[in-house]
């Protein structure tokens, strides 16, 4: 049953690239090749006809003796009709002569469904996330600090989703007083890992210029990332917040946090807060009652992690609530296109085959 699913889904795949390809914006870097070969194959079978002929042979052994024909017998008009099968043949020798050429578009753009999300993850590099918290399933903790512990979380929700069947397009903002955006949106998951990895880094941390915490700059930050790439209006957008959430500014710029979420309420961005501070449970810090109902009424969800078990497991609610899928515009440099030819070639010799085989008209002589 696999097998022939996977039959299907290349039939399909083949079918969609079939209606991308225009014979205009083909280009062919092998062409010179194709008609190599071609003329080498044309001229094998002449050679091999012309030694036929030459060699001739006697009758009964390599020819067969008829008897002569009546006079009033005549020929069938649609006698013709059982060379049909030489013409799939032919049409697919061409497509095969195509296919040789190793034809390309140079500059392809499509637009492509993939079950994903778009995710900003935020991550809080603040001087308060210096505060103890072990762990033991989220890797090596430097010292068993929350920032790293934080940075340990980012980085298995990502392994996560790559482990899966998403193709996320992911950006990683990291934010204090002020919002950064390390990495814009990609889907390139070794790169945003890097990223991780170097901001998870303590020298790197110990670095960071802006030691307070105001949440709602980075999430203005990433609102305002997701407006930059034209993505505030589409569906399957996603915010993860990895913080300690010790942040009492509910205003930003004259504005206030449910300002700043309005676009994520009106555009149903979910936001997602993960507060990591060890051994609070939810409602035992004043910073909980403004984020909790901020970041719900997006739709999204508020985690009071007091210990790495609710982290793991608010990281597995999210996986399983950003299921989805996304339109995304892909640009290539440089798109193959010969399997669709190639297909179409043995798609035509079957048939000729196939028609040979198995009716008999065609295999009438004379």
């Amino acid at each position: 049953m696999g097998a022939l699913t996977d039959v299907f889904l290349w039939l399909s795949d083949a079918l969609t690239e079939w209606r991308d390809v225009r014979l205009g914006n083909l280009q062919f870097p092998h062409q010179n090749a194709a008609r190599l070969t071609l003329a080498v194959l044309i001229g094998l079978s002449l050679t091999l006809i012309v030694v036929r002929l030459a060699l001739g042979g006697t009758p009964g052994r390599s020819r067969i003796a008829l008897p002569r024909m009546l006079p009033w017998i005549r020929r069938s008009p649609v006698a013709f009709v059982r060379h049909a099968p030489l013409v799939p043949f032919l049409v697919g020798l061409a497509f095969f002569a195509i296919a040789l050429a190793d034809p390309v578009t140079t500059l392809h753009r499509e637009d492509v469904s993939a079950p994903g999300r778009r995710i900003s993850l935020l991550l809080d590099a603040s001087s308060s996330m210096m505060a103890p918290f072990s762990t033991e399933h989220l890797g090596p903790t430097a010292a068993g600090i929350a920032f790293s512990t934080n940075v340990a979380a980012a980085e298995y929700f990502m392994r996560l989703r790559m482990r899966g069947k998403y193709r996320d397009l992911m950006a990683l903002i990291e934010f204090g007083n002020e919002a950064y955006v390390v990495t814009p949106f990609t889907s390139d998951y070794d790169n945003i890992l890097l990223s991780v990895s170097l901001i998870g880094d303590l020298n790197e941390w110990g670095q960071f210029p802006d030691q307070g915490t105001i949440i709602a700059q980075a999430i203005e930050q990433s609102v305002d990332l997701f407006k930059a790439f034209d993505f505030l209006h589409a569906a399957g957008n996603v915010m993860v917040i990895f913080s300690d959430g010790q942040d009492t500014q509910v205003k930003v710029h004259g504005r206030t946090v449910y300002e700043i979420l309005e676009g994520a309420v009106e555009t149903k961005i979910p936001v997602y807060f993960i507060r990591t501070v060890a051994g609070r449970d939810a409602g035992t810090l004043i910073p909980d009652d403004i984020w909790k109902p901020a970041v719900e009424r997006t739709g999204g969800k508020f985690y009071a992690a007091a210990n790495e078990g609710v982290i793991l497991n608010a990281i597995h609610d999210i996986d399983r609530l950003s299921a989805g899928r996304i339109e995304v515009k892909r640009y290539t440099a440089q798109e193959p296109r010969f399997p669709a030819f190639a297909m179409a070639a043995v798609g035509f010799w079957t048939l000729a085959l196939a028609l040979q085989l198995t009716i008999p008209y065609f295999r009438r002589f004379p």
